[in-house]
């Protein structure tokens, strides 16, 4: 059985989140709701374009495109799809699926070529009657991975027709009438807009949902809080760490209930010593710590918790880190791959503005600096050919060198780099 999903929506106007197709007010920034959403606990984001222009959905496909160069969770783009083109600018936008609108007549042939040129598991279709599913009986199940039902009162009628699977509009928040929808085998999640509520806890409505026997994709711990050592306080120490930079932020305390709070709720809670009280981080502050991962040490006497920090602020002090109050410090190498890649970059952008041999370069303009990147790549292919590791070594490292060249003159960074080669 299938885990339940809870799909939050993001309908993108100008480049910028709106409410809905019909309330075009209030917009706000697109980054900021995605990177909320995906903290949040929600399991997929629909990513709807409301362009009327190209030069529009160009803009509504580059927000796209940041959207999910960002966040981790699983997106399906949606909106102005014609043609087999359009289908394929979502998946470079970086969607995993797509929504083709079964409301208009060319779905019913293109929904057939797309699942041919790129498979049935990457196609969804978003339905307001059961016309679409009746006219495809025959083959929409080789086809469509999921159907999104634009009203609950579809379900039924749905059912009746085809067992695809499908998400579900639900508007309302009405825990008792979810729960009964969740029951059913067909449906595989909601969506809808009390989701997308900024006041909506999504980890809670996920538990709570769990706690009613339906199968939610949320924090299922494989060690419990009596299979960790305490102190002789009964806490355990918690380091919290950046889960993608690898930053250390802080060390807290938890004690059994702000351990099993941490896993209900999806946010980073501790047990404060000094107040005696359990302490959400961030609450007040609105610095929260999002959960991504707890693990304990080999003595199971710490916790080590990934974590996505707000703001990226962890310190009371208004510190990134808690840690900057240096006792020793010996001159090192650092050969951390990320940290070498970041700084030769920043190197590169400071001396393209400053009297040196980076900025003659740029000065030659965008001729030369391909020129030398395919000098540098003839040099790889001729080392790679020799099998000559040093040389390999040596003519890589210029290649990269030179790319960087390029990746700065089209303010291109290395975490758009590593979040592309992460999909592939």
């Amino acid at each position: 059985m299938e885990h339940k999903n809870i799909v939050a929506t993001i309908y993108i106007k100008n480049g910028k989140a709106v409410k809905s197709p019909d309330d075009l007010s209030d917009p706000r920034d697109v980054m900021q709701l995605a990177n909320g959403y995906n903290d949040s606990g929600v399991d997929k984001i629909f990513l709807i374009d409301l362009s009327d222009d190209e030069a529009e959905h160009m803009t509504n496909m580059m927000a796209i495109r940041n959207i999910n160069r960002s966040i981790d969770v699983k997106t399906a783009g949606g909106g102005n799809i014609k043609r087999l083109d359009d289908i394929k600018l979502f998946f470079y936008a970086g969607c995993l699926e797509v929504i083709l609108n079964g409301g208009k007549p060319e779905t019913i042939d293109l929904v057939k070529e797309a699942a041919i040129r790129f498979g049935n598991e990457r196609i969804l279709v978003s339905v307001d009657n059961v016309n679409f599913a009746f006219k495809t009986r025959d083959y929409i199940k080789d086809c469509v991975h999921e159907l999104v039902l634009m009203s609950p009162e579809l379900a039924s009628g749905i059912e009746n027709i085809t067992s695809i699977p499908y998400i579900l509009r639900q508007d309302e928040y009405d825990l008792d009438k979810i729960t009964e929808l969740m029951k059913s085998e067909s449906i595989r999640g909601i969506y809808g807009d009390f989701i997308d509520s900024d006041n909506t806890d999504i980890m809670q409505l996920k538990s709570t949902l769990s706690d009613r026997g339906i199968m939610m994709d949320n924090f299922e711990p494989k060690l419990h809080w009596e299979d960790l050592k305490t102190n002789s306080d009964g806490l355990v120490p918690v380091i919290a760490q950046d889960y993608q930079t690898g930053q250390v932020y802080m060390l807290a305390y938890m004690n059994e209930e702000a351990f099993n709070t941490t896993i209900r709720i999806g946010k980073m809670t501790y047990w404060s010593r000094s107040r005696q009280e359990l302490w959400t981080k961030g609450l007040t502050s609105g610095h929260i710590q999002y959960v991504k991962s707890l693990t304990a040490d080999c003595d199971y006497d710490t916790i080590l918790a990934k974590i996505s920090q707000v703001g990226g602020i962890a310190c009371h002090t208004g510190a990134p880190s808690c840690f900057f109050n240096n006792i020793i410090q010996k001159e090192y190498v650092d050969r951390s791959p990320r940290k070498i890649f970041e700084n030769t970059l920043k190197e590169i952008i400071k001396e393209r503005n400053e009297d040196s041999a980076v900025k003659e370069i740029f000065d030659q303009g965008i001729d030369e600096i391909l020129r030398k990147i395919g000098e540098e790549t003839s040099e790889v292919i001729i080392a790679g050919k020799d099998s000559n590791k040093s040389e390999i070594v040596h003519e890589i490292t210029d290649l990269i060198y030179n790319l960087m060249f390029l990746m700065s003159d089209n303010e291109i960074s290395w975490d758009d780099i590593t979040t592309e080669l992460a999909t592939r």
